[in-house]
Formats: C-alpha cells, structure tokens, sequence
C-alpha cells in the first residue's frame, strides 16, 4: 500500500488536540474526526487536519503548502451552511485535488430532501407522500395527504428539529410544527411534511462510483421506548448516551428478513445512489411498513455518512468483512480512482 500525505479537512471547532489524555474519546464531538485521523496515521500516511470555517483560502493555503495526494473530507457545512458543502467540494475539482466522497452534484441532490422526494417519485421508487413547505408559507394541505404526518428540516440532518412533536394529527398542530422548523433558532430551514410510516428503521450504507458495493442491513432497534412514544429516530435518541442505555436504544444488523427481501432493500439503495449521483459512500434511510412487511419506504440519503468507529456504517461495514482501517482506504482509493477517471476523460 503507497503512504500517502492526506489532507483532512473538518470544521475547525472539531479538530482534535494532539494531547487526548483525559479525553472521554467516547463522548468528544471530533470522536469521528480523531478516528478517522489516527487510524489513517496507524496505516502509516502522513496526514495534516485543517480546520475551516468560512474562508477557502484556508484550503487553498494548505494544499499548496502540505501537496496532498488526497483530501479526506470530513466538512459537514461551511460559514454554518450544510447545503456549502457542496461548494467546497466544487473548489476542490476547480484546484484539480482528489478527494474522497460525494460529488458536488450528489451533494446538491442529497442534502435537499425536497429535490430527493421528487426525484425519487420520478423514478418509482417508493417514498412517503409528502409535500414541501418553503420559509415564509403557509401550510396548505392537500387531501391525499392524510395525518398522522411528521415534520421534518429540508436540508439539516442528524435528526436537528426532531422530537415527539414532529409527528402531528391535525392541521393546527401541523401548522405549529412548521413554524417551528422555519422560525426555530436551531432550524430555521424550509419544512418537509410527510406521511408518518409506523415501523422498522432501517440503514443500509452503500460504497462505490461505478460498482457499488451494498452493506449488511442495519436496524436502528427502538422496541423498548414508552409505549406512548412514536418510534422515530429524535435528536435525543440519536445523541443522548442516557436516553440510549435506559430505553436499550442500539442499532445492529437486521433479523427477520428474507434473502429475497433483502435483495429487494439492495436493488432500492443502489437505485437510490445512482439517481441521485451519490459517489465514495452513502447511507441510505429506509422506513419498513409494520403494517405491511413487504412495503419499505426511502426516508432519505446521506452521502458522505458519518464515519466515526462504532457508528453504524462502520458497524455494518465490519460485518461485511471490512475492518475500519480497511473501510478508510477503501473510501480513499474510491476518491482516487474517481480523480484518475475524470482526468481521463
């Protein structure tokens, strides 16, 4: 394997120190900045993490100073924008740098989950009706959009604006709910409505340009919260490290479906990715029907998913044979091969 100088971007609040001692690296908020960054190192590339915000300059700067053979993008948003993302991965071409993960285009796509939804109906690919509440609208509710419903930010994720009060059951309420995400200081985004599906979450990660490689089937396994909660994936479900350990929150490979089913669950994320010209690596969020278990619902799709150890794409790739360090050069090689492909063209 060639060791390689890798430069990795991330928000410069999540750069890790290089002291860690007295760290809970279970609990910091560059958990996944710092795994990614020393397991590259264990692998023995030289690797230089920059911190960014606003300025791409920053970028510029250090590509001309460290000559990386790769980016590793770990930038979630820029200037506080998650849709600038995509932006700072459209520098990176213009300068001619690879880099691993989405492209600008996927980005684009993805991380609006409006233009996902339309552009997944197009395709018939079963999403949960829905409709599209801009900043400053009202809510005007068409009949064949039928309560319960959840309310959802258009282009924030990690469950940002997500809670029991996301699911509404009449027009006023609804009406709260999207004030709420348009106006809250936290959100402050367009609204999505759409049909609450009650049942399984499921996660299926997916890697790859071209050939693409679908992960074992995760469940984000729910079955233990109050029996008045809805089963969704809430902020506090996904963050809070006691909210986890009293409802027995965990996520681990899916049991119970069949192998054809699970072909089915496969052929959806591939389609997924593809029409949403995802590239690297992808997770992709799938609702599964209580009501009926052979209907499953794409909820949305994350490229670049989160990557920190013990997350459930890296989970889910290890289950498939690859080790975390071998997830890492994978997406690596991924970013190189993609580079090489463009330039030959």
């Amino acid at each position: 394997m060639k060791k390689l100088r890798i430069l990795a971007l991330m928000h410069e609040d999540l750069v890790p120190p290089n002291d860690v001692e007295g760290y809970d690296l279970s609990t910091v908020p560059w958990k996944t900045e710092f795994d990614v960054v020393e397991t590259l190192k264990d692998l023995g590339h030289q690797v230089c993490p920059v911190g960014v915000w606003n300025d791409l300059a920053v970028i510029r700067d250090a590509i001309e100073t460290f000559k990386p053979h790769i980016v590793f993008n770990l930038l979630e948003e820029f200037a506080s924008q998650r849709t600038y993302d995509q932006n700072v991965v459209s520098y990176l071409e213009l300068l001619g740098v690879p880099y691993t993960g989405c492209s600008p285009g996927g980005l684009m796509l993805a991380r609006d989950k409006g233009w996902t939804k339309k552009i997944l109906s197009y395709h018939r690919i079963a999403v949960p009706e829905f409709m599209v509440v801009p900043v400053g609208r009202k809510v005007k509710r068409p009949k064949r959009l039928t309560f319960p419903l959840i309310v959802k930010s258009m282009t924030e994720e990690a469950s940002l604006g997500i809670s029991q009060a996301s699911i509404v059951e009449d027009d006023e309420k609804l009406q709260e709910r999207v004030d709420f995400i348009h106006h809250s200081n936290s959100v402050g985004t367009g609204a999505l409505v759409e049909r609450y599906i009650e049942g399984r979450e499921l996660y299926v990660g997916v890697l790859g340009n071209t050939r693409l490689q679908v992960l074992p089937i995760w469940e984000l396994v729910l079955s233990n919260l109050p029996e008045d909660a809805k089963k969704i994936a809430t902020a506090r479900v996904k963050w809070s490290d006691k909210y986890q350990k009293k409802y027995q929150i965990r996520s681990q490979v899916a049991d119970g479906l069949s192998p054809e089913f699970q072909q089915k669950i496969h052929n959806v994320a591939k389609r997924v990715y593809r029409h949403l010209a995802i590239t690297g690596y992808a997770r992709i969020d799938l609702r599964l029907d209580q009501n009926d278990h052979n209907k499953v619902y794409v909820l949305e799709a994350n490229p670049n998913a989160q990557l920190a150890y013990g997350e459930d794409f890296a989970e889910s790739a290890e289950h498939a044979g690859l080790s975390y360090s071998d997830l890492l050069q994978r997406i690596i090689s991924l970013g190189l091969r993609k580079h090489a492909d463009r330039s030959q063209r």
